[in-house]
């Protein structure tokens, strides 16, 4: 399956993750959506929703830019009907926007704690209910949230109770929406990293260039997520994927090209369950 002239809606997709999400599916002839607040260059950000469409153009598919606040409603909906008329429906639609702070209770103030629930759980429900009724026209459409597997152990909540609950958020909708939508064939899905992935937020906000330095890169993710894509929605949904393993399961056993350094001396990622398999070709990577 390819995803030539599918229209993939993607949130914050002026870099990082969401953008190489959109340059792997641009790869096919994709028509891309890049939906996300930078309009204007960021002193510490690179790139814009412009920028970010001249490469996907470069990469080979079709761009559009939208200024989009997923706080917004207004916004969602005339960003929606603006995809629509301009490419004639939506086949996938990615909730990658999202906003952290790693700060305990007292540390949190609850501007911080507003601005995290509107943006993940909140974001991700209104855009997603607003594409589902151009989805459900799709011959293979897809939710896609940047979600973690819903892991119900205290460790995760203690440090950053309020960040946690903002992004278990999306994956209660993940859970929520697939069940809800297996009528229409849609598939909703959530896809996680194994490790840090060098994005300007891990550069920004987690560990600098230290970080930066053990972290994979996002083409990781972008891949994992073509994956899922390409795989039939009324068979493979609500899923909690974990990016490694996507790409093990279809066919990919080296992953040096994702990293500079070795396996052993990559930085875990938040919320991965313990019990989450590691075959050995992804270990001796």
């Amino acid at each position: 399956m390819s995803l030539a002239n599918k229209v993939v809606f993607i949130t914050g997709g002026s870099r990082g993750i969401g953008l190489e999400i959109g340059k792997r599916a641009a790869r096919d002839g994709a028509k891309v959506v890049l939906a996300a607040k930078t309009a204007e260059p960021h002193p510490k950000l690179p790139g814009t929703i412009f920028t970010a469409a001249e490469e996907i153009i470069e990469t080979g598919g079709e761009a559009l830019p939208l200024i989009l606040d997923v706080r917004d409603e207004e916004n969602v909906l005339k960003a929606v009907e603006e995809t629509v008329s301009h490419f004639g429906g939506i086949d996938i639609c990615v909730n990658n926007a999202s906003a952290i702070s790693l700060t305990k209770t007292p540390d949190t103030d609850m501007k911080r704690y507003d601005l995290m629930h509107q943006i993940n759980g909140r974001g991700t429900y209104l855009v997603s209910k607003y594409c589902i009724p151009h989805l459900k026209k799709s011959s293979n459409p897809h939710i896609l949230n940047l979600a973690p597997p819903l892991d119900m152990k205290a460790k995760w909540f203690g440090p950053h109770l309020a960040y946690t609950m903002a992004k278990f958020t999306m994956s209660m909708c993940v859970l929520g929406m697939a069940e809800e939508l297996k009528v229409d064939g849609i598939a909703v899905n959530g896809l996680w990293p194994r490790t840090a992935i060098a994005t300007a937020a891990v550069k920004n906000v987690l560990g600098g260039e230290e970080l930066m330095n053990i972290s994979r890169k996002p083409e990781i993710m972008a891949d994992a997520a073509y994956e899922i894509f390409i795989k039939d929605s009324k068979e493979f949904t609500g899923n909690f994927c974990i990016d490694d393993l996507v790409l093990h399961g279809s066919g990919v056993k080296d992953f040096t090209k994702y990293a500079d350094v070795s396996f052993d001396k990559l930085a875990p990622d938040f919320f991965v369950p313990d019990d989450t398999p590691l075959p050995e070709e992804i270990k001796n990577s």
